[in-house]
């Protein structure tokens, strides 16, 4: 196991007013925030490649947003790294009293609404009352869309059943079809935002994470395109030489040839 602390050293080097990297010393919190959300991503990135041996590397470029924070606010004389590992290391003891306490849980799902009550009861003693107060505006949106329904949930705001959720999902798309045959693009672009909310619901309802189920369907798209590109190069033709016609054709054979794989 490695020591963090010379991670920290690099970091404070860095960031020395004398001897380190102008890049870095000119950072603050809200200039990295973009660095730490494409870390993320290429975290992401890498799981769903299965590129187990780049991992390390793009999970050690997500550590060091964590330690460029903490050296900021080392600074600035708010709280150091060691403060951001005593508050994870807190929230998961809390929030674990079946593991670290005589709390007892069946399963996964009781496990997840214990995890609910504890994060509503923290919630109430940082005065945050709100249901939906502390779900984060920069979450991508179909995540921020799960969550704020998963919340609302809890409280009874939801469909009984799945049936209810299609039924919805049809109702917003009827409402679609008729913004786009009657009105301005304002209209149509919040009912377009209607009809991907329900959808997120029916995700939810089926206990399907939205954003793993759409990274699949964008995975399948990209191996069929690839397919197709493959199949007209082996004839020195390419996707925009074909007839529309053509290209359903194609895209079927895609399909058929996946099914067969």
């Amino acid at each position: 196991m490695s020591d963090i602390e010379p991670l920290l050293e690099i970091m404070r080097r860095l960031r020395h007013p004398d001897q380190g990297c102008p890049w870095d010393r000119a950072q603050d919190f809200r200039s990295i925030v973009p660095y730490t959300l494409e870390e993320a991503y290429e975290v992401a990135d890498a799981i769903e490649r299965q590129d187990w041996a780049k991992l390390p590397d793009e999970l050690g470029d997500l550590l060091f947003q964590v330690v460029f924070y903490a050296q900021i606010a080392e600074e600035r004389s708010m709280f150091d790294f060691g403060a951001v590992l005593g508050a994870i290391e807190n929230k998961l003891v809390r929030r674990h009293p079946h593991v670290f306490g005589d709390q007892v849980v069946d399963d996964a799902a009781q496990q997840s609404l214990a995890w609910e009550a504890h994060k509503a009861q923290e919630r109430q003693a940082s005065e945050q009352p709100g249901l939906l107060d502390d779900i984060p505006l920069a979450l991508p949106a179909l995540t921020r869309a799960a969550k704020l329904q998963r919340r609302a949930a809890r409280v009874g705001l939801d469909w009984p059943a799945v049936d209810g959720v299609l039924e919805r999902v049809q109702q917003e798309i009827d409402e679609l079809r008729a913004a786009i045959a009657s009105a301005g693009d304002e209209e149509i672009e919040d009912e377009l935002g209607d009809v991907l909310f329900s959808v997120v619901n029916l995700a939810r309802h089926l206990r399907r994470d939205p954003e793993q189920a759409l990274r699949g369907a964008s995975r399948k798209f990209e191996q069929r395109v690839r397919w197709m590109e493959q199949t007209l190069a082996a004839s020195d033709e390419t996707l925009d030489g074909q007839t529309p016609e053509q290209l359903e054709q194609l895209w079927q054979a895609a399909k058929r040839a996946e099914r067969r794989d």
